[in-house]
């Protein structure tokens, strides 16, 4: 299996190379692609266990880890808007980019120091990261916008942010693979195995919280002789030992996210001249003839175009992002931890996200390219209604496969579900399937959109603003830990399902609108097939 695994990933690897060095794409995108694949490798290493290292280190419920994990995501895309400000003034999106990958780097190790007892620190160590990565992000994505502005490429664009959001995403495929192997290698240098509910439970005997007399004691008492290499005579001694060697194997994993950083800056450092500086055109070189032709209405119509898909996203990131939250919950206290017989942990489903991504964007690349040659392609704002669709299915293949299992509370009384009563883990693989498609149907051609409709000395912000929506849609996060502690959870999945067909419905009736507005919109006596590579998304 490990063997297939890793050629169908240098297979991958391969076929983006090719992408990316075909002469009809511009040659920085190579350069841009690579630096945000290492940025998002030391990303996704930090996420993949972030909200499950609060929860162990300071004693957090899920609900205050999704707080913390909430603000966090919607701090990281804030900062994108300020990000976008600062480049967007000073011209300078290379120096902006650059300086942001030296913060991020900063924030990583502070993470990494073992033995951090106070949560403010670890806090503010994440805001350092979020600083970071809001001069970073939406400043790389304006750069490969500006690729192609040359008429060359122009009509290459949506195919480029294709390419270049498939090829970031192999940095997050193996990120939290290696996060989970370094915890649970550390652990196992110290004479422990890996369980999930063991940390949970190691907290509430040494808080009193377990009667000796109970369920929970007695899992509790089984599981630490089950992992332990040695006899456990003292289980209070084990649960401080447990702890300090699972919460320090944490902050080893949080250590690849600096060397990632690192590769990053030195990847986009060798090769930032193939990128575009606008800091180096003056302002009327930098200006194409259509942008001169704009007048003030028609830049405002399409700033509101922009505004009016932003205020869609909020909630198909709020549905979106539940993978570190509550679906990683879900994958604690719901799901059978074994795969053909081979155990795995939690946080090893936020590796099926980014390997989708990576797997099926050439399969909507093709479907595309099908449809536009038939003249049938959907436009860009109906692509995204369609994704959110996509993403509704998602939750209620969720809602299905939730239906009679217990409430949380009741899951915490027996100290952990047994794995009779677990749900296969292929109910969560058929989500991330599902919600990957539906990503796939937004983000990327999202992006692209953004680097086509806004107006020129707008870029950094509007792409600022992109990653805004996605903050906004961060700051409801928490939303979900609440209900997944409240409700029966096939109900916490319905929620999902509801707000994404709400938003597809939304969608689809601003879409005529939003197509006259940014061109999409073909005139009746213009057959379509001659204009479909006309501001439609490859």
């Amino acid at each position: 299996m490990k063997i297939i695994v890793l050629a169908l990933f240098v297979l991958i690897v391969a076929l983006l190379v090719y992408f990316l060095n075909r002469k009809d794409q511009p040659k920085g995108l190579f350069a841009a692609a690579l630096a945000n694949m290492g940025e998002r490798f030391g990303y996704y290493t930090m996420m993949a266990i972030l909200t499950l290292f609060m929860m162990s280190q300071f004693d957090l419920d899920g609900k205050k880890a999704g707080t913390i994990y909430s603000g966090f995501l919607t701090a990281i895309y804030i900062m994108s808007v300020v990000g976008g400000i600062i480049a967007d003034r000073t011209r300078n999106y290379k120096g902006t980019i650059t300086t942001g990958l030296v913060i991020m780097a900063v924030g990583y190790v502070a993470l990494a120091i073992p033995g951090i007892k106070m949560l403010w620190f670890a806090v503010a160590a994440l805001m350092v990261i979020a600083f970071g990565n809001g001069l970073f992000k939406g400043n790389l994505q304006a750069i490969v916008g500006q690729l192609y502005d040359n008429p060359k490429y122009d009509k290459m664009r949506d195919s480029g942010f294709q390419i270049f959001y498939m090829f970031i995403n192999l940095g997050a495929v193996i990120a939290p693979a290696i996060a989970t192997g370094i915890r649970n290698g550390f652990l196992k240098l110290q004479g422990f195995g890996y369980n999930s509910d063991l940390s949970d439970l190691c907290h509430q005997f040494l808080n009193g919280q377990l009667d000796p007399s109970s369920t929970a004691f007695a899992t509790f008492n089984t599981l630490a002789n089950s992992v332990s290499t040695q006899p456990v005579t003292n289980l209070t001694s084990f649960a401080n030992n447990y702890l300090n060697a699972f919460n320090t194997g944490f902050h080893y994993a949080f250590a690849v996210a600096i060397f990632a950083m690192l590769i990053s800056l030195a990847i986009f450092l060798t090769s930032k001249k193939s990128l575009p500086d606008p800091q180096k055109q003056t302002d009327k070189k930098d200006m194409s003839a259509e942008e001169i032709k704009q007048d003030a209405n028609e830049i405002k119509q399409r700033i509101y175009a922009l505004l009016a898909v932003f205020a869609i996203v909020i909630f198909f990131w709020f549905s979106f992002h539940q993978n570190g939250l509550t679906l990683t919950l879900f994958a604690k206290d719901y799901t059978h931890l074994s795969i053909f017989g081979k155990p795995i942990s939690a946080e090893d489903f936020q590796s099926i996200n980014p390997f989708c991504v990576v797997v099926l964007t050439p399969l909507v690349m093709l479907l595309f390219s099908s449809l536009r040659k038939k003249g049938k392609e959907p436009s860009t704002p109906r692509k995204i209604a369609y994704g959110m669709g996509i993403a509704a299915l998602a939750y209620v293949v969720m809602t299905i496969g939730s239906i009679g299992l217990p409430k949380l509370a009741q899951v915490q009384k027996m100290g952990g579900l047994p794995d009779s009563q677990r749900v296969t883990p292929w109910l969560l693989l058929a989500t991330y399937l599902i919600l990957t498609v539906a990503e796939l149907f937004i983000s990327p051609l999202g992006l692209s959109f953004v680097s086509k409709v806004a107006p020129r000395k707008m870029q950094g912000l509007m792409q600022g603003c992109w990653l805004g929506a996605t903050a906004l849609g961060n700051m409801l996060l928490s939303i979900g830990p609440l209900l997944y502690y409240k409700l029966n959870i096939s109900m916490v999945w319905l929620v999902f399902v509801i707000v994404c067909a709400i938003s597809m419905i939304a969608m689809l009736a601003m879409v005529n609108w939003l197509e006259r507005v940014t061109g999409e919109k073909k005139p009746e006596s213009v057959p379509i097939a001659e204009n479909a590579s006309s501001g439609n998304a490859d």
